[in-house]
């Protein structure tokens, strides 16, 4: 029931942002404000959980489990995306520099959480030396799916999303890797850090929804006020559904 609750709660946060970050104009920003916070676990943080890997172990290694992360000292929530849910106009969605990198490493995908501009095209590194899988499962279905081996030889597979969409990546080979591909259709969105901390930039001034979302705590939103060329804190809480 859990999953089945997480499950909806990830769809609706994806339609949304599908609609929206078609709707999106890119434009100069010269007066835009500052929104910053911190996600924090409702309730006394879950212990850490460690992956053990039941295959190929000379490379795979014991790592912790990624999906939900709480800070002991301050109950922050790694990787939670943070992001303007409404936006429809501000600062341009630029390409990045260089292609993102997502790398397979002792069987861990790192990132876990992978943010970037949809069109992009990402370089998916194989630093373990063995056989993996990318299996992709695009959330509503605006990317077609991949699913491709990757052998040892194969240091570098590139692979190209093309529509604004979350997507969840495992590997059908060691069954426990998981991450998550964000793929943005406007520049506000960000991951937070070790202690939940996020931060967005150059916000338009206006009135906004906040949209806040993670992978096994589903989602919520906040209401934000931006005004010119000012910081606004905005702190939220989430708790197991």
């Amino acid at each position: 029931m859990r999953k089945l609750l997480v499950s909806v709660l990830i769809l609706t946060w994806v339609i949304g942002f599908s609609v929206s970050g078609f709707a999106y104009e890119g434009m100069e920003v010269s007066n835009g404000g500052t929104i910053t916070g911190t996600i924090k676990f409702a309730g006394d943080p879950p212990e850490p959980k460690m992956i053990e890997p039941s295959k190929d172990k000379e490379a795979c290694k014991a790592h912790p489990d990624l999906s939900l992360v709480v800070s002991k000292d301050t109950k922050g929530i790694k990787n939670a995306v943070v992001y303007l849910a409404d936006i429809q106009k501000g600062k341009p969605q630029e390409k990045p520099a260089e292609n993102p990198k997502f790398d397979q490493k002792g069987c861990e995908y790192l990132p876990h959480v992978l943010i970037f501009p949809a069109g992009t095209t990402v370089d998916i590194l194989n630093s373990d030396g063995i056989l993996h899988n990318i299996h992709t499962f695009p959330q509503s279905n605006a990317n077609p799916p991949i699913n491709k081996a990757q052998p040892k030889f194969k240091k570098v597979m590139q692979e190209k999303v093309e529509q604004p969409e979350v997507i969840n990546v495992k590997c059908d080979v060691h069954t426990w890797m998981n991450a998550w591909w964000v793929a943005t259709g406007h520049p506000y969105y960000v991951a937070t850090d070790d202690n939940g901390n996020f931060k967005l930039e150059n916000v338009p001034p206006g009135n906004y929804k906040l949209g806040i979302w993670h992978e096994t705590l589903g989602s919520t939103e906040k209401d934000v006020a931006v005004k010119e060329k000012e910081e606004v804190k905005v702190d939220a809480e989430m708790a197991p559904k």
